[in-house]
C-alpha cells in the first residue's frame, strides 16, 4: 500500500491543478496556494477551473492565499507556477521551508538574464544545502492529466533515492514515472522544446504541413542535443520523454500554447495579440532570449531557435525566415565523428 503524503502545491494553473487533482485521487493529502485571493475563493467554492472544463476538483483538496501555509509541514512542495514567477515565489517561500524539504519543480524554462534553470534559480533562492530539488518534466498535457488519460514523465535529480521517492509518490492514476540523473539536460528540453513547438506552429500557421513539421521536430532536437552536449549533459536524455517525447507532444498538439501561438503568428497575427488569444503563459516566447544567449556562450548553430528569434521580435516576415531555412548550405545528417565512433 501507497504511504500518504502531505502535499503543497504552490500555483494554481492547470497543471498545477492537474498534479493536484491525481495526486489527492492517488491517496495523498493536497493543499494548493496561488498568490491571487480571487483564485482561492473561486476554486475553493466552485471545485472547477476555468481552463480544464470537465474536471471536478476534490473537495478534500484545500486551498489558500498564505504562503506560510502551504509550505510548513509538508513532505513535498510543488512548484507549479510559470517561469517568469518561480524566482518571486521561491523568495516568498523561502522563509518557510524546513530542512531536508523534498521540492519538485514542474516549470520549464530557463531565466534570461542568469541563464538559470528553475531549480538553479530555486536553490539560489532558498539557500539550504540541505534542501532537495527535481525536476518533474515530460510529454504532459494537464488537459489530458485531468482526464487520467496515460502518462509518462521523468524524475530528474542527481540523488537517486530522492529521485526514486518522488517516482514513487506521483506514480499515480494516470502516471508513469520514470527517474534520471541528468537534471540539467532534462531541464535543458523542458525549456528550448517549447521554442521549436513555437517554430513548428508557424510553419503550420503559414499553411506548410507534416513534411515541415517532421523536420522541425527531429532537426530541433538536433540542436537542443548539440546545446546539451556542449554544455554536458547526458546523450540519451535528448532521445527520451523530456526531450523527443515532450518535443513531439508540445509540437503537435492542439492543448500546446506554444503550438497555438506559432499558428497564430504563421498567418500574420502580431505577437502580442497571438499571445492574448492564447490567454496563458506561452513559454516558448520567454525561452527565446536565454536559448540564444546560450547558443552564443557556448558557440552553438541553432538555426531554427534563431528563426524563430527574428521572427517573434519583427526582424523577419514568417515566410521569408522558411526560405532562409530551406536555403542553408548542403551538409550531412550526422557529423564524421558520430560515424566514426560506430565503427569503434
Amino acid at each position: 500500500m501507497k504511504k500518504m503524503s502531505n502535499i503543497g502545491v504552490l500555483g494554481a494553473g492547470t497543471w498545477g491543478m492537474a498534479l493536484a487533482r491525481m495526486l489527492y485521487n492517488s491517496g495523498h493529502k493536497v493543499c494548493v496556494w496561488s498568490a491571487l485571493s480571487k483564485e482561492v475563493e473561486e476554486f475553493s467554492a466552485t471545485r472547477r477551473h476555468p481552463n480544464l472544463p470537465g474536471m471536478v476538483i476534490p473537495d478534500g483538496i484545500t486551498f489558500t492565499g498564505e504562503i506560510a501555509e502551504v509550505c510548513k509541514g509538508r513532505d513535498i512542495l510543488l512548484f507549479a507556477v510559470p517561469s517568469p514567477f518561480v524566482r518571486s515565489t521561491a523568495r516568498l517561500a523561502a522563509p518557510y521551508v524546513e530542512n531536508d524539504q523534498i521540492i519538485v519543480d514542474v516549470a520549464k524554462g530557463i531565466e534570461a538574464d542568469t541563464l538559470m534553470t528553475m531549480t538553479q534559480i530555486i536553490a539560489q533562492e532558498m539557500n539550504n544545502p540541505t534542501v532537495k530539488l527535481v525536476a518533474l518534466s515530460g510529454p504532459t498535457h494537464a488537459e489530458e492529466v485531468a482526464k487520467d488519460l496515460p502518462t509518462t514523465i521523468v524524475s530528474a535529480c542527481e540523488d537517486v533515492e530522492t529521485a526514486e521517492l518522488v517516482q514513487n509518490v506521483f506514480w499515480g492514476t494516470c502516471m508513469r514515472v520514470y527517474t534520471n540523473a541528468d537534471v540539467l539536460g532534462v531541464e535543458l528540453c523542458g525549456a528550448v522544446k517549447n521554442v521549436i513547438a513555437l517554430a513548428c506552429g508557424i510553419a503550420t500557421g503559414l499553411g506548410y504541413g507534416d513534411n515541415a513539421r517532421a523536420a522541425l521536430i527531429t532537426r530541433g532536437v538536433a540542436e537542443i542535443s548539440r546545446l546539451g552536449m556542449a554544455m554536458g549533459c547526458e546523450p540519451g536524455t535528448f532521445g527520451g520523454l523530456a526531450g523527443m517525447g515532450d518535443l513531439i507532444v508540445t509540437a503537435t498538439s492542439q492543448h500546446s500554447r506554444n503550438n497555438r501561438c506559432g499558428i497564430l503568428i504563421g498567418q500574420g497575427v502580431p505577437v502580442k495579440e497571438a499571445i492574448a488569444q492564447v490567454g496563458m503563459v506561452v513559454e516558448g516566447i520567454n525561452a527565446l532570449p536565454a536559448t540564444m544567449r546560450l547558443a552564443q556562450k557556448y558557440q552553438v548553430e541553432m538555426p531554427i531557435v534563431e528563426a524563430a528569434y527574428q521572427v517573434v521580435h519583427g526582424e523577419i516576415l514568417p515566410g521569408a525566415v522558411v526560405q532562409q531555412l530551406m536555403g542553408r548550405d548542403k551538409k550531412p545528417e550526422l557529423p564524421q565523428d558520430a560515424l566514426n565512433n560506430r565503427y569503434e
